[in-house]
């Protein structure tokens, strides 16, 4: 039973950080809805940056043992429809840097060869 539930933990986090998105991802595009094209960007915006993440913090994750399971739950708060968390992440905290950057951005490009007068 115990090397059950090991493999069934082991597959539960590709199915649902990859296989279930690429196919909610897919079904977005060809929905007419913009609102699931949004929770979809916002969603591999987001798992990128957990990945890139957890590269540069390996040598410190791989001494907490419940981090895969940590990461798993934290996904399916992502990506399960119910809850649309991506999307709420996204809407929260990532488009307000977003926004604040690009303010920034476009007022050095106005002002002329990159530099803030």
């Amino acid at each position: 039973m115990w090397t059950l539930l090991t493999h069934f933990h082991s597959a539960a986090g590709p199915v649902m950080m990859l296989l279930y998105p690429l196919y909610a991802s897919v079904m977005a595009i060809e929905s007419p809805s913009k609102e699931d094209d949004e929770q979809w960007l916002a969603y591999w915006i987001l798992y990128s940056f957990l990945t890139l993440t957890e590269i540069v913090l390996e040598p410190l994750l791989q001494w907490i043992p419940i981090w895969y399971t940590v990461k798993l739950l934290l996904i399916s708060w992502l990506v399960l429809p119910q809850f649309r968390g991506a999307a709420f992440i996204y809407e929260k905290f990532v488009r307000e840097k977003i926004r604040k950057y690009a303010v920034i951005r476009d007022h050095k490009s106005v002002s002329g060869k990159g530099k803030i007068k």
